[in-house]
């Protein structure tokens, strides 16, 4: 059994901790279903990720709670990365979105969640997720997870702008797998 301990400190304290060590006072954990309205505002709020309705989190945060996770600051969500198992390849974690509020980026968030769904996901070995070639921060953050787990990275076009719409940039298929040998 393990014990968490909680330490109340005062708001100047908990100002110091943040600026000494940026993210520390971030706990990682899974979603409930009651985090989806916050995940719903911080996906608005990034002005830049496919915000899908409430009931979209909500769902999401009661379906695939395995494989999701938030970060939370002081009770606040603050983050999230949503994520499913592939049916098609059960070993295969598919990231469908990754958000960090404004007041939590720089701190190593995303990739603590990362490596916490991986973690987390039932018999995964690999993982897999659509980027826009102009994104190049979750480029970043996907290679160095790749790296940090001591994965291969690789990307194909999946969906180009025939399916898109000339709209919208074609979404790379990135693959994070062990590496071949032999």
């Amino acid at each position: 059994m393990r014990l968490l301990v909680s330490v109340d400190m005062t708001a100047p304290e908990k100002a110091e901790r943040r600026k000494a060590d940026p993210g520390s006072d971030i706990v990682i954990g899974s979603p409930s279903v009651a985090d989806g309205v916050r995940m719903w505002e911080l996906a608005v709020a990034s002005g830049v990720l496919d915000a899908k309705p409430r009931y979209a989190y909500a769902l999401w945060c009661r379906d695939f709670a395995q494989t999701s996770v938030v970060a939370r600051r002081d009770g606040d969500v603050v983050g999230y990365v949503t994520g499913y198992m592939r049916p098609e390849a059960p070993t295969t974690v598919f990231v469908w979105q990754v958000c960090v509020s404004s007041a939590a980026q720089g701190a190593g968030v995303g990739g603590r969640m990362l490596d916490a769904v991986f973690a987390a996901a039932p018999g995964a070995d690999r993982m897999e997720t659509t980027i826009t070639p102009d994104n190049e921060s979750s480029i970043a953050l996907f290679t160095a997870f790749a790296k940090r787990q001591g994965l291969t990275i690789d990307n194909t076009e999946l969906f180009g702008r025939d399916l898109l719409g000339d709209e919208h940039e074609p979404e790379f298929l990135y693959s994070i797998r062990p590496a071949i040998k032999g």
